[in-house]
């Protein structure tokens, strides 16, 4: 492209403003004509030809036109619009929010423009046929950065995992088509970047870390024993120059350099919160590895957080619930604020937890557990072959499918034959203190069968890694969050005890629904302002870098 600028620009240079060709027609209408003849090899390749190569283009972008006759969205009759310029702009800044700004051919559009900008310079007339390329490429350029902001990469559709993300009905097409005509674009540009504080701040921690990176990053610490609180040892060195690159705390100097006390010790413990780890001061194998994981790897999980930013339905609403799987987390926010928090257990690395949205409608009271598919298959049947009256030790019924008052004899069936797939009614759990469900479900009525709730296992709570559940979430303090809920709608602390401890199930609804949402957050900026960082338990952020590379791989 860079080749086709300078021999476009030196050829009608040697023209002189005598031999340029003269036109009847307006320039706009021109393009109209080129516009069209491109659209045809788009439609066939889904690609955007130039001399130089070729760019990958948008599937909505030759219906566009079609729908325009060719009308150019960025060409006057007097050349480009100034809102080209100010698309390139903000198509170059976009790094700042962990995007790549080759993904919207930034260079092809740069120096495009670079060339119809120059031309009329030099007395020439601007050529349609580059007018019109460039015309596509910017509309091309907006549509991804667009559809990027809206509802994330394309290239994080094709996910292992793909999260369950909300409906955006906003038309990018649409979009730039009506701020273009009624002249505010530059206001629609700005509407794109999310205004949310915890983006803002991320954008920022981003630029810090791209800053640490651009200097070296910092020192590793060597592997070998626990370097424990009051132990003396060379290896302590490297770590108090690991954490001075990172750290804000004042190192006084007479701290002997080999032992792990002080400043330093205070240090490790602000490390150890930072990345939620065990706050012991101990540098233990799991703190070592998260102490030496290298600048760059933290710039890029800032970035797939950025990304997962992206991903939120719009706008935020201003009373929710979130789930932070990856750091065992729930908080409920009104108006901005967190109303409250607890810890949560979510699913196993085999079972994981999905990222999705929803709406909480309902509670329900000393329920049932119905017992999944997976877990009759794996957990249940085994048990239940090798001794049928597992069923009534463990307080299990068998309902009939057809018949949801029937409740089958476990000692009339031939378990010997029982499959998973020929099980003889619907496996549930009555009410109670055995029951896994505990007193309480805070349902959000989803495809994927996932939903808050107590639990008869408290004990897990005192873990650090809790990845315990099937892929639904375990909350700390179920009682709290149902009466946070319910006390509007007249509860009582009595009512709501008593309702939580019956042998039957009741449903309440919530007169005032509340939005969930299931997010995996392994890198934000918190109240206080300071960076957290979480392991990547379920592999998440790799599976983010391979979908990237694989869909720039196919050009």
């Amino acid at each position: 492209m860079r080749l086709l600028f300078v021999t476009l620009l030196s050829f009608f240079a040697l023209l002189g403003s005598s031999s340029t060709p003269s036109f009847a027609l307006s320039l706009s209408v021109q393009t109209q004509s080129e516009v069209l003849a491109l659209l045809e090899p788009i439609r066939a390749t889904g690609r955007l030809t130039f001399s130089s190569g070729e760019v990958r283009t948008e599937a909505s972008l030759p219906e566009l036109y079609v729908r325009r006759q060719g009308m150019p969205l960025w060409i006057g009759d007097q050349g480009t619009l100034p809102q080209a310029r100010m698309l390139l702009d903000a198509l170059r800044e976009s790094s700042a929010e962990g995007l790549c700004p080759e993904d919207y051919h930034t260079e092809e559009i740069a120096e495009l423009l670079a060339l119809v900008e120059e031309m009329p310079r030099h007395g020439m007339l601007c050529e349609p046929c580059l007018m019109a390329r460039l015309d596509l490429l910017l509309t091309d350029a907006f549509l991804v950065y667009a559809r990027d902001h809206l509802v994330g990469r394309m290239a994080f559709a094709h996910l292992r995992e793909a999260p369950e993300l909300g409906d955006n009905e906003t038309d990018p097409t649409i979009l730039l088509e009506e701020s273009l005509r009624d002249n505010r674009f530059a206001e629609t540009l700005a509407a794109l970047v999310p205004k949310d504080p915890g983006y803002l701040r991320l954008m920022e921690q981003l630029e810090v870390y791209r800053k640490w990176a651009a200097t070296g990053g910092w020192p590793k610490v060597d592997p070998g024993e626990t370097l424990r609180p009051g132990m003396r040892h060379p290896r302590v060195r490297q770590l108090k120059e690991r954490l001075r690159a990172t750290s804000h705390r004042v190192w006084p100097e007479d701290e002997p350099d080999d032992l792990l006390a002080g400043e330093l010790l205070q240090a490790v413990r602000d490390f150890q919160a930072l990345l939620g780890l065990d706050v012991d001061g101990a540098v233990g194998p799991r703190t070592l590895a998260e102490l030496n994981v290298s600048v760059e790897e933290r710039v890029r999980q800032i970035e797939w957080n950025l990304e997962r930013w992206r991903w939120l339905p719009k706008p935020t609403p201003s009373r929710y619930l979130e789930v932070n799987i990856a750091d065992f987390s729930m908080k409920l926010v009104e108006d901005g604020k967190t109303a409250m928090d607890m810890a949560v257990i979510v699913g196993t690395e085999y079972r994981k937890t999905p990222v999705f949205f929803g709406t909480m409608t309902y509670l329900e009271l000393s329920p049932y557990w119905h017992v999944p598919p997976t877990i009759l298959r794996e957990d249940k049947l085994p048990l239940i072959r090798k001794n049928p009256g597992w069923l009534v030790q463990k307080h299990f019924e068998i309902v009939a499918w057809n018949n949801a008052a029937a409740i089958i004899d476990p000692a009339s069936i031939d378990w010997s034959t029982v499959t998973a797939g020929s099980f003889p009614g619907a496996l549930r759990q009555k009410p109670g203190p055995w029951n896994p469900l505990g007193r309480v479900k805070f349902m959000f009525p989803n495809r994927l069968a996932i939903y808050l709730h107590d639990t008869s296992e408290r004990h897990l709570f005192q873990r650090r890694v809790r990845l315990f559940s099937s892929g639904c979430i375990r909350v700390e303090r179920p009682f709290d969050l149902a009466f946070y809920l319910l006390a509007p709608q007249g509860w009582t602390r009595e009512e709501l005890k008593t309702a939580m401890n019956q042998s039957k199930p009741r449903q309440v609804s919530l007169k005032d629904p509340l939005p969930i949402r299931i997010l995996y957050w392994t890198a934000w900026v918190d109240d206080a302002g300071v960076m957290q960082f979480r392991r990547d338990y379920y592999q998440r952020d790799q599976d983010m870098q391979t979908a990237l590379e694989a869909w720039r791989d196919r050009g």
